[in-house]
């Protein structure tokens, strides 16, 4: 459950991002690219900020 929170919430924030620099101003691109770099930090060190805040929101992580 907590994976896909996360992948949610990666996605949107991609997404927001991407129309925000296409239709508001392009350097929302930085924002997009920041999610992006965060992602590949995740991955390589297994440690993610969003997953740590959706822990102390009370997200559960089923199995």
């Amino acid at each position: 459950m907590l994976e896909r929170y996360i992948r949610a919430i990666a996605g949107s924030f991609i997404s927001i991002s991407v129309l925000l620099a296409v239709f508001v101003n392009i350097n929302w691109v930085w924002f997009t690219l920041f999610v992006g770099l965060n992602l590949l930090q995740s991955s390589i060190t297994k440690w993610c900020l969003m997953e740590e805040i959706l822990k102390k929101l009370g997200v559960k992580n089923s199995i």
